[in-house]
């Protein structure tokens, strides 16, 4: 029965809405992400976790994220991202592609196991955890994997929040500079919106603009990563996995960007599927954030974690190169 862990991560999504607009520096989705993770390690919570709400958590983290993902894509307009220039645009897609296989490299060198490089790789380098949820679902990935990849990039795009805005003035950056940076190398949507903010709107629009060409690098990453997985044999190696050639919620994306950007949608529709976009998302983080053991990645998960910042590292520096470029 999915019933009780979907009114349970309904509610997560709730508290996340109520504290982020008591604080709204912190982003809502971090925040239900946060929500999980501690849920997760309370001893009183972990039997029904595991037991009568892991039906509804499950639903929660693979169903709503793909749905939530679909409705991102009403936020991509062609056209702004077009208005960046074909220069912003070029540097933005190299710094997706070079910290996916950098990442991916360095979790591989490690010797980070099952899909752990590829999941990280994926948040890193596209949209956080909302990369890390497409991808798991499409390589059938353990939910421990996807766990410690969403608390690692939970944990960089926190400290993004608070380490990018101090180093702007440092750094001689322009509000529009910094925004163009933020934008290219800091992780989640709500995240930059976050760390953006501090520059004023133009800084705000930029990054948006710029976050938003990374996430729609996620339809073609995901859809090579399914026909890679779907020549992929099973571990007796009888047959190769069954995974469908392009996932369906891929498809749904591609559509929502390509209705975004042909059809002007009014206002009011656009406000109500970003609500339930975000409600969607927020209880998927829940979902997977109660996944995470923070004694277990503490034991076991070091490399995790130095994969994880050194990632962050590459495309913070990537992303600045990238500023005096464009």
């Amino acid at each position: 029965m999915w019933l009780p862990g979907v009114l349970v991560a309904a509610a997560a999504a709730l508290l996340s809405w109520a504290l982020h607009s008591l604080i709204p520096a912190a982003p809502l989705l971090t925040i239900a992400v946060v929500l999980g993770i501690i849920a997760g390690q309370l001893p009183a919570l972990r039997r029904p976790l595991a037991g009568t709400l892991a039906p509804g958590l499950s639903v929660a983290g693979q169903r709503f994220m793909r749905l939530g993902i679909v409705l991102l894509g009403l936020k991509l307009s062609l056209g702004d991202i077009a208005g960046l220039g074909w220069v912003t645009i070029a540097t933005t897609v190299v710094i997706v592609l070079v910290t996916f296989a950098g990442t991916l490299g360095l979790g591989r060198l490690f010797g980070l196991p099952g899909h752990q490089p590829l999941l990280i790789a994926s948040g890193f380098s596209i949209c956080g955890a909302s990369a890390i949820g497409a991808m798991s679902g499409v390589v059938k990935a353990k939910d421990e994997d996807a766990a410690t990849s969403i608390a690692l990039v939970t944990l960089c795009g926190t400290l993004a929040i608070a380490v990018l805005p101090a180093l702007w003035h440092p750094l001689g950056l322009s509000p529009a500079e910094f925004g163009h940076w933020v934008g290219a190398g800091v992780h989640d949507v709500g995240q930059v919106v976050a760390t953006a903010q501090v520059a004023g709107p133009a800084a705000l629009a930029i990054a948006v603009v710029v976050k938003l060409t990374r996430v729609l690098m996620l339809a073609p990453i995901v859809a090579v990563a399914s026909v890679v997985e779907r020549r992929r044999p099973t571990p007796t190696g009888d047959s190769p996995a069954k995974t469908p050639l392009m996932p369906l919620f891929v498809v749904g994306f591609i559509a929502t960007v390509v209705l975004a950007s042909v059809v002007p949608l009014p206002t009011p529709v656009l406000e109500a599927a970003d609500a339930v976009q975000t409600a969607l998302l927020a209880m998927a983080l829940f979902g997977l954030g109660s996944a995470v053991r923070l004694l277990a990645l503490v034991r076991t998960g070091w490399r995790a974690l130095v994969v994880g910042l050194l990632s962050w590292v590459l495309v913070a520096a990537l992303a600045y190169g990238a500023v005096h470029l464009g």
